[in-house]
C-alpha cells in the first residue's frame, strides 16, 4: 500500500539528509520482568518497524541516534551504543518496491545500529506520520518484522549479552531503588538462562556499584528484601574503564 506521508517526505529528505545511510535504535525495556523493545507498527500495514530515521547533513551521527530517540520515546540523554553496521543487498529497497525508484525511502541504505537501555516509566512512546502504532513488545515474542528489523534485533540482544561480561547493566532499565532478586532477575533474563544466586551476589557487591539502603521492600509473605540503589559515580567509572 502507498503512504502517501512517505512520498511528500521524500523531497525534504532529499534536501537536508546525507544519503544512502540511516540510523535504527533497538530501545530495550525492563517491564514486568521481561526484556522489551520499542517497536512501530506502519500504517496501513500489520508489519511493525525500528523506530529509525536519516542523518541531517549538520549532524553528527551519534548526535542524529539521540535526535531519532527523542523523537520517538521522549527519552534524552541515556546509554546508546553503536552495536553494528547492516547492509545487505536489497535489505531496504524491495519493501518500498510499489513506490516510484526515485523515492528517497527507496534508495539503497545502509543502516547504523545502535541500542539504548531505558527506564520505561520515563518513555512515552509516540507515533509517526508513518506509523499508527509505538509499543513496547516482548523481544522474545516479536510481530512480523518489515525488512532486516528482526535480525537488527538479534544482533542488539547479542552485543547486549556481550556487555553483560564487561561493563554493569541496570541503570536505565530499573527503577531507582530495587532488589538484588530483581537486578538477577534482570541479568537472567538478557542471558536468558538462570544464574546462582551466591555467585551473582558475590559477583555484584564486589565491583562496588550498589548502596543498600536503610529500607526493605515492604509487602510479600516472606522476609523483606533490602533495597538497593546505584552508586552513580561508580557505576559510570565501571562503564568508562571496563573492570567489570
Amino acid at each position: 500500500m502507498i503512504n502517501r506521508e512517505i512520498q511528500e517526505a521524500s523531497a525534504d529528505l532529499w534536501a537536508k539528509s546525507l544519503p544512502h545511510l540511516s540510523i535504527d535504535s533497538v530501545v530495550f525495556g525492563f517491564i514486568n520482568n521481561t526484556l522489551n523493545v520499542l517497536i512501530l507498527r506502519m500504517s496501513g500495514d500489520d508489519q511493525w518497524i525500528l523506530p529509525g530515521g536519516y542523518i541531517n547533513k549538520n549532524e553528527s551521527i551519534d548526535d542524529a541516534a539521540q535526535r531519532i530517540l527523542f523523537e520517538r520515546s521522549g527519552a534524552e540523554k541515556i546509554f546508546l551504543n553503536n552495536f553494528g553496521v547492516f547492509g545487505n543487498l536489497n535489505r531496504s529497497e524491495d519493501y518500498f518496491a510499489d513506490y516510484p525508484d526515485d523515492l528517497w525511502h527507496k534508495q539503497r541504505f545502509i543502516t547504523i545500529g545502535y541500542y539504548a537501555l531505558v527506564d520505561h516509566t520515563k518513555v512515552t512512546p509516540v507515533t509517526d506520520s508513518y506509523s499508527d502504532r509505538c509499543e513496547w513488545m516482548p523481544v522474545y515474542k516479536l510481530p512480523k518484522m518489515v525488512m532486516d528489523h528482526e535480525h537488527i534485533i538479534g544482533k542488539a540482544l547479542e552485543s547486549l549479552r556481550e556487555h553483560i561480561s564487561y561493563k554493569p547493566i541496570g541503570y536505565n532499565l530499573l527503577p531507582e531503588t530495587f532488589t538484588m532478586p530483581e537486578l538477577q532477575a534482570l541479568y537472567e533474563t538478557i542471558l536468558g538462562q538462570k544464574l546462582n544466586r551466591g555467585n551473582f551476589y558475590r559477583k555484584i557487591l564486589r565491583y562496588n556499584i550498589l548502596i543498600k539502603l536503610d529500607e526493605l521492600r515492604k509487602g510479600g509473605a516472606h522476609k523483606a528484601p533490602n533495597l538497593y540503589k546505584f552508586d552513580e559515580e561508580n557505576y559510570q567509572k565501571a562503564l568508562n574503564t571496563n573492570i567489570w
